[in-house]
């Protein structure tokens, strides 16, 4: 045996797939940890995270605009992302906001006219992992449970906005305005920050402004909250809570 020979027996050099899989290693344990995957073997979100990587964007940017081809999915590894559209007046409405650990644009993957049905935006210093579209479905073909487990997440989307515009349809606007600030408090406690304007809330809520701030004046005056702009304290959640009810389901 040669010198040369002994050294290379001596030393342990990474495998390229090696050295791959270790700077993978965060966003899997970000996919491991997402509720929607609990269950799915390792091996299926190494297929999964396949040839991901990570960028940075600053507060405001575009992640992507609406109607541009949907090539990727995100995962936010830090910051947060909303998604919105635009009236034909130019008023911005802000559909969701996904945290960390929370998947964007994943029914887009799915979707046949492989489309963005809507813009994205980073909410301060945010931080994406990308997922290609191809990764995505190709992962899902391999991985039976994987597929199962998009199809229950996309299923569930569409259970949730099912009751979103049922309740927006058979609720008065009191009555949407206290589920959304008893839905924040589950989340955030009794002092809650609304993660957008109080004239996108209303947009959201299908409520005007003008009646939306004369609902928070009210409720001030009624000792229910106290607060102003987009931090409040919930101060009697009981009430809001028997305001909002009649629109609570049971799944």
């Amino acid at each position: 045996m040669t010198v040369i020979e002994h050294i290379e027996n001596q030393i342990h050099v990474p495998s390229a797939s090696a050295s791959a899989s270790g700077r993978q290693r965060p966003l899997l344990d970000l996919l491991s940890a997402n509720e929607h995957l609990a269950g799915v073997p390792s091996e299926a979100l190494q297929d999964l995270a396949g040839s991901a990587t990570r960028r940075s964007h600053p507060d405001e940017e575009t992640v992507y605009f609406e109607g541009d081809p949907a090539q990727r999915c995100f995962l936010v590894a830090q910051g947060a992302v909303d998604t919105l559209r635009f009236h034909a007046d130019g008023e911005e409405h802000m559909l969701n906001r996904f945290e960390v650990g929370t998947l964007v644009a994943l029914p887009a993957m799915f979707m046949p006219h492989g489309l963005y049905p809507m813009q994205a935006r980073a909410v301060g210093y945010t931080v994406l992992w990308r997922i290609s579209r191809a990764d995505m479905r190709g992962a899902c073909e391999r991985h039976p449970l994987l597929a199962l487990k998009m199809l229950q997440t996309l299923a569930g989307l569409l259970y949730q906005r099912v009751n979103e515009v049922d309740w927006l349809t058979s609720s008065n606007a009191q009555q949407r305005l206290a589920a959304y600030m008893v839905a924040q408090s589950r989340q955030q406690g009794a002092q809650i920050e609304l993660p957008t304007s109080q004239r996108n809330l209303a947009s959201q809520l299908g409520i005007r402004p003008e009646t939306l701030n004369r609902m928070l004046a009210e409720w001030q005056t009624k000792g229910w909250i106290h607060g102003g702009r987009r931090r409040w304290q919930l101060c009697d959640a009981g009430s809001l809570h028997n305001l909002a009810a009649p629109g609570e389901r049971s799944f």
